[in-house]
C-alpha cells in the first residue's frame, strides 16, 4: 500500500511510525493493497481554514478526512493485478491540536496521532459517528485496530 505523508505543520512527527501504521490499518481492514493514501499534518491555521472551508465550523480541528475514490473499489475480496490504483483520499491531521488533545488524555502526541489518524481512515472507509449506532460501530473497529496496533508494537519492541 502507498502511504504518502507530507508534514506541513512545523512539528515533529515520526512519519515513518505514521507509514507504517497507516499500513497496519488498511491491513486490518482489508483494503486492496493497491490502494493510495495521503496524509497531511498542517499547523493550526491551516487546519483552521480547511475546517470553516469543508465543516462550516470556526476553529481548528483535529483531523479530517477527505475521500477520493468508491470505497467499493478499494475492498474486494481477491484484488487482481488488473484493478487500477483506488485513491483512497486525505488524511488531514493537525499536531498542535493534537498535542492538546493528548494532555487531557494523559498519553503521548504521538499516541493521539495514532488515534486521529486511524479515525481519519475510517471515514475515507465509510464510517461515521453522526448517529449513536454509528458512534459505537466506529469506536468498537477504532478501539479494535488501535489495541491490534499495540498489540503488534509491544510484541516487536520497535514502536
Amino acid at each position: 500500500m502507498a502511504v504518502y505523508v507530507a508534514n506541513e505543520s512545523g512539528a515533529e512527527v515520526d512519519e515513518t511510525e505514521l507509514v507504517a501504521l497507516c499500513r497496519f490499518v488498511l491491513g486490518e481492514m482489508r483494503v486492496d493493497p493497491l490502494a493510495e493514501l495521503s496524509v497531511i499534518l498542517v499547523d493550526a491555521a491551516a487546519m483552521e481554514a480547511l475546517h470553516v472551508q469543508y465543516m462550516g465550523e470556526e476553529g481548528p480541528t483535529d483531523v479530517l478526512a477527505f475521500q477520493q475514490d468508491d470505497v467499493a473499489v478499494m475492498s474486494g475480496p481477491d484484488p487482481g493485478d488488473d484493478d487500477p490504483v483506488a485513491l483512497l483520499g486525505d488524511v488531514v491531521l493537525c499536531p498542535e491540536v493534537a498535542a492538546r488533545q493528548a494532555a487531557d488524555a494523559g498519553h503521548s502526541v504521538a499516541a493521539e496521532l495514532h488515534l486521529l489518524c486511524t479515525h481519519g481512515i475510517l471515514h475515507l472507509l465509510g464510517y461515521d459517528h453522526g448517529e449513536p449506532a454509528q458512534e459505537r460501530e466506529m469506536w468498537a473497529v477504532q478501539d479494535k485496530v488501535l489495541t491490534a496496533w499495540r498489540a503488534a508494537a509491544e510484541a516487536s519492541g520497535a514502536r
